[in-house]
């Protein structure tokens, strides 16, 4: 059994370490990365309080990483997709549909979808899936199923997602399941399967969620 309670308190120690030690804004890059990681220690407590069954204490921690997210991006490098990406599944995970919908339109006009990077057109697919956009969230989907160097099984996700098609949705989430379900270690050290949470959320949207059973899912 996982002792989701202490996962929680030992994401909020490192929430609250980050918050005392917080960089001046004279340092910038020393103070976004700080601000990610305090935004990744918000989202370790929302997701522990999700899995442990306190989906109104998630949601107050998942607002909060939304916000050292949106704090820490204007001081980011370029190309920092991962910090909307972490947005979008904060807010998909708290069930916060309107925030999500605020944070998709903000996430296209950084340019997402037009990304070099696979990492940023995931972002674009994400948002694209939010907004209920299906047709433009294929395009951006089938484009990272031919990469090599973006998970497949996600790829497939997304495009069956946007494709409406829940029979070849059903395999390739219990792909993305069986990922998590043998890898050795996890995010911030929480054994969760948060991206099939997140995709599952975007697939009941379109009445088409599979029916999965993990101890990594809530």
């Amino acid at each position: 059994m996982v002792d989701w309670a202490e996962h929680a308190r030992r994401q909020d120690a490192r929430y609250r370490d980050g918050e005392a030690r917080l960089p001046d804004v004279e340092d910038q890059d020393a103070r976004q990365r700080q601000l990610t990681r305090m935004g990744n220690a918000a989202a370790g407590v929302g997701l522990a309080r999700l899995m442990g069954g306190d989906p109104e204490e998630a949601r107050e921690w998942f607002a909060r990483a939304v916000d050292r997210y949106r704090e820490s991006y204007p001081l980011a490098p370029p190309g920092s997709w991962g910090r909307p990406i972490a947005i979008l599944k904060a807010r998909i995970l708290s069930g916060d549909w309107d925030g999500a919908e605020t944070d998709a339109h903000w996430t296209l006009e950084q340019g997402a979808p037009d990304a070099e990077s696979p990492i940023g057109r995931y972002a674009g697919a994400l948002a694209m899936l939010v907004l209920g956009r299906d047709e433009e969230a294929r395009v951006l989907a089938d484009g990272l199923r031919t990469r090599e160097d973006f998970p497949a099984p996600v790829a497939d996700s997304l495009a069956f997602i946007a494709a409406e098609d829940p029979v070849a949705y059903v395999e390739a989430i219990e792909a993305v399941l069986e990922s998590f379900e043998t890898r050795e270690e996890y995010l911030e050290d929480l054994p969760a399967a948060d991206t099939v949470v997140v995709l599952q959320a975007l697939a009941a949207r379109r009445d088409m969620a599979a029916q999965l059973s993990s101890p990594l899912l809530p």
